[in-house]
Protein backbone atom coordinates (compact mmCIF):
# COMPACT_ATOMS: atom_id res chain seq x y z
CA UNK A 1 0.00 0.00 0.00
CA UNK A 2 1.40 3.40 -0.98
CA UNK A 3 1.87 6.18 1.58
CA UNK A 4 -0.90 8.12 -0.14
CA UNK A 5 -3.30 5.18 0.15
CA UNK A 6 -2.26 4.62 3.76
CA UNK A 7 -3.39 8.19 4.53
CA UNK A 8 -6.83 7.62 2.98
CA UNK A 9 -7.18 4.25 4.68
CA UNK A 10 -6.14 5.75 8.02
CA UNK A 11 -8.73 8.48 7.55
CA UNK A 12 -11.38 5.81 7.03
CA UNK A 13 -10.31 3.97 10.20
CA UNK A 14 -10.30 7.23 12.18
CA UNK A 15 -13.79 8.00 10.89
CA UNK A 16 -15.09 4.60 12.01
CA UNK A 17 -13.42 5.07 15.41
CA UNK A 18 -15.15 8.44 15.87
CA UNK A 19 -18.51 6.90 14.90
CA UNK A 20 -17.97 4.22 17.54
CA UNK A 21 -17.14 6.86 20.15
CA UNK A 22 -20.31 8.78 19.26
CA UNK A 23 -22.47 5.68 19.52
CA UNK A 24 -20.96 4.12 22.65
CA UNK A 25 -22.79 6.20 25.34
CA UNK A 26 -26.14 5.71 23.58
CA UNK A 27 -25.51 1.98 23.27
CA UNK A 28 -24.66 1.84 26.97
CA UNK A 29 -27.76 3.82 28.01
CA UNK A 30 -29.92 1.83 25.61
CA UNK A 31 -29.26 -1.38 27.55
CA UNK A 32 -30.84 0.18 30.66
CA UNK A 33 -34.12 0.94 28.89
CA UNK A 34 -36.63 -1.95 28.86
CA UNK A 35 -37.75 -3.33 25.47
CA UNK A 36 -41.54 -3.38 25.08
CA UNK A 37 -41.72 -4.40 21.40
CA UNK A 38 -39.00 -6.51 19.80
CA UNK A 39 -38.84 -7.41 16.10
CA UNK A 40 -35.31 -8.80 16.00
CA UNK A 41 -35.67 -11.69 13.59
CA UNK A 42 -32.95 -13.99 12.30
CA UNK A 43 -33.01 -11.93 9.10
CA UNK A 44 -32.50 -8.71 11.08
CA UNK A 45 -29.54 -10.20 12.95
CA UNK A 46 -28.06 -11.48 9.68
CA UNK A 47 -28.42 -8.07 8.04
CA UNK A 48 -26.73 -6.36 10.99
CA UNK A 49 -23.89 -8.89 10.85
CA UNK A 50 -23.54 -8.26 7.10
CA UNK A 51 -23.38 -4.51 7.65
CA UNK A 52 -20.66 -5.00 10.30
CA UNK A 53 -18.76 -7.29 7.93
CA UNK A 54 -19.00 -4.80 5.06
CA UNK A 55 -18.18 -1.61 6.94
CA UNK A 56 -15.79 -2.88 9.62
CA UNK A 57 -14.23 -6.32 9.14
CA UNK A 58 -13.42 -6.25 5.42
CA UNK A 59 -11.98 -2.71 5.61
CA UNK A 60 -9.78 -3.80 8.54
CA UNK A 61 -8.57 -6.82 6.54
CA UNK A 62 -7.83 -4.54 3.58
CA UNK A 63 -5.83 -2.05 5.64
CA UNK A 64 -3.87 -4.44 7.86
CA UNK A 65 -3.35 -7.54 5.70
CA UNK A 66 -2.54 -8.32 2.05
CA UNK A 67 -5.46 -10.80 1.83
CA UNK A 68 -7.69 -8.59 -0.34
CA UNK A 69 -4.93 -7.12 -2.50
CA UNK A 70 -6.10 -9.11 -5.54
CA UNK A 71 -9.25 -6.92 -5.67
CA UNK A 72 -7.54 -3.51 -5.69
CA UNK A 73 -8.37 -0.85 -8.28
CA UNK A 74 -6.81 2.51 -9.04
CA UNK A 75 -8.47 5.86 -8.38
CA UNK A 76 -7.26 9.39 -8.95
CA UNK A 77 -6.39 11.28 -5.77
CA UNK A 78 -9.23 13.78 -6.27
CA UNK A 79 -11.86 11.03 -5.98
CA UNK A 80 -10.32 9.79 -2.75
CA UNK A 81 -10.26 13.37 -1.47
CA UNK A 82 -13.95 13.59 -2.39
CA UNK A 83 -14.49 10.51 -0.22
CA UNK A 84 -12.96 12.36 2.71
CA UNK A 85 -15.26 15.33 2.09
CA UNK A 86 -18.34 13.08 1.95
CA UNK A 87 -17.44 11.71 5.39
CA UNK A 88 -17.83 15.17 6.99
CA UNK A 89 -21.64 15.50 6.61
CA UNK A 90 -21.93 11.78 7.34
CA UNK A 91 -20.21 12.25 10.69
CA UNK A 92 -22.29 15.33 11.56
CA UNK A 93 -25.58 13.58 10.71
CA UNK A 94 -24.55 10.51 12.68
CA UNK A 95 -23.81 12.65 15.75
CA UNK A 96 -26.93 14.80 15.36
CA UNK A 97 -29.20 11.77 14.88
CA UNK A 98 -27.99 10.14 18.09
CA UNK A 99 -28.15 13.39 20.05
CA UNK A 100 -31.71 14.17 18.93
CA UNK A 101 -32.95 10.61 19.48
CA UNK A 102 -31.40 10.20 22.93
CA UNK A 103 -33.02 7.28 24.79
CA UNK A 104 -35.18 6.51 21.74
CA UNK A 105 -32.22 5.20 19.73
CA UNK A 106 -31.98 1.47 19.12
CA UNK A 107 -29.69 -0.50 16.79
CA UNK A 108 -32.45 -2.94 15.89
CA UNK A 109 -36.19 -2.99 15.26
CA UNK A 110 -37.51 -2.51 18.77
CA UNK A 111 -39.55 -0.07 20.82
CA UNK A 112 -38.37 0.68 24.33
CA UNK A 113 -40.20 1.79 27.44
CA UNK A 114 -41.20 5.49 27.34
CA UNK A 115 -40.39 5.59 23.62
CA UNK A 116 -41.35 8.94 22.14
CA UNK A 117 -41.70 10.10 18.57
CA UNK A 118 -38.87 12.52 17.84
CA UNK A 119 -39.80 15.18 15.28
CA UNK A 120 -37.48 17.99 16.40
CA UNK A 121 -33.87 18.81 15.60
CA UNK A 122 -32.62 17.03 12.48
CA UNK A 123 -35.78 14.87 12.56
CA UNK A 124 -37.83 17.94 11.69
CA UNK A 125 -36.22 17.88 8.24
CA UNK A 126 -35.41 14.19 7.60
CA UNK A 127 -37.31 11.14 8.84
CA UNK A 128 -34.28 8.80 8.90
CA UNK A 129 -31.14 10.97 9.10
CA UNK A 130 -29.07 8.16 10.57
CA UNK A 131 -29.69 6.12 7.43
CA UNK A 132 -28.70 9.17 5.37
CA UNK A 133 -25.49 9.35 7.38
CA UNK A 134 -24.70 5.69 6.76
CA UNK A 135 -25.52 5.99 3.04
CA UNK A 136 -22.96 8.81 2.81
CA UNK A 137 -20.49 6.63 4.71
CA UNK A 138 -20.83 3.62 2.39
CA UNK A 139 -20.73 5.84 -0.72
CA UNK A 140 -17.43 7.32 0.50
CA UNK A 141 -16.04 3.89 1.45
CA UNK A 142 -15.13 2.68 -2.08
CA UNK A 143 -13.53 6.07 -2.74
CA UNK A 144 -11.29 5.82 0.32
CA UNK A 145 -10.66 2.07 0.07
CA UNK A 146 -10.10 1.28 -3.64
CA UNK A 147 -10.74 -2.43 -3.37
CA UNK A 148 -13.69 -4.26 -4.90
CA UNK A 149 -14.28 -6.26 -1.73
CA UNK A 150 -13.44 -3.85 1.10
CA UNK A 151 -14.68 -0.76 -0.73
CA UNK A 152 -17.94 -1.99 -2.20
CA UNK A 153 -18.92 -4.33 0.65
CA UNK A 154 -20.39 -1.44 2.65
CA UNK A 155 -22.73 -0.34 -0.16
CA UNK A 156 -23.93 -3.89 -0.78
CA UNK A 157 -24.36 -4.87 2.88
CA UNK A 158 -25.95 -1.63 4.04
CA UNK A 159 -28.10 -1.45 0.89
CA UNK A 160 -29.56 -4.87 1.73
CA UNK A 161 -30.14 -3.86 5.34
CA UNK A 162 -31.79 -0.58 4.38
CA UNK A 163 -34.13 -1.90 1.67
CA UNK A 164 -35.18 -4.97 3.67
CA UNK A 165 -35.63 -3.03 6.93
CA UNK A 166 -37.02 0.43 6.20
CA UNK A 167 -40.60 -0.64 5.43
CA UNK A 168 -40.75 -2.83 8.54
CA UNK A 169 -39.35 -0.03 10.67
CA UNK A 170 -41.95 2.44 9.46
CA UNK A 171 -44.75 -0.10 9.99
CA UNK A 172 -43.50 -0.61 13.55
CA UNK A 173 -43.61 3.16 14.11
CA UNK A 174 -47.13 3.37 12.71
CA UNK A 175 -48.25 0.63 15.09
CA UNK A 176 -46.65 2.49 17.99
CA UNK A 177 -47.66 6.07 17.16
CA UNK A 178 -50.58 5.67 14.73
CA UNK A 179 -51.83 8.79 12.96
CA UNK A 180 -49.12 10.92 14.56
CA UNK A 181 -46.47 8.99 12.63
CA UNK A 182 -48.53 8.96 9.44
CA UNK A 183 -48.78 12.74 9.63
CA UNK A 184 -45.05 12.96 10.24
CA UNK A 185 -44.45 10.83 7.14
CA UNK A 186 -46.35 13.35 5.01
CA UNK A 187 -44.20 16.20 6.37
CA UNK A 188 -40.78 14.58 5.78
CA UNK A 189 -38.82 12.48 3.31
CA UNK A 190 -36.95 9.39 4.41
CA UNK A 191 -33.40 10.44 3.52
CA UNK A 192 -33.25 14.02 2.26
CA UNK A 193 -34.92 17.22 3.49
CA UNK A 194 -38.34 18.03 2.09
CA UNK A 195 -38.24 21.45 0.49
CA UNK A 196 -41.92 21.91 -0.49
CA UNK A 197 -43.08 23.10 2.95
Amino acid sequence: MSMEQWIFSSFYLAFVAVLSIIRWPYHKRNKQNKIVQDQKTAQEKGLLFGAWLGTMLLPLLYVFTPLLGFADYLLPVWTQSAGMLIMVPSLWLFYRSHKDLGYNWSPTLEVRQDHTLVTAGIYKSIRHPMYTSIWLWVIAQPLLLPNYMAGLAGVVAFGLLYFLRIGKEEQMMIRQFGQQYKDYMTQTNRLIPKFDR
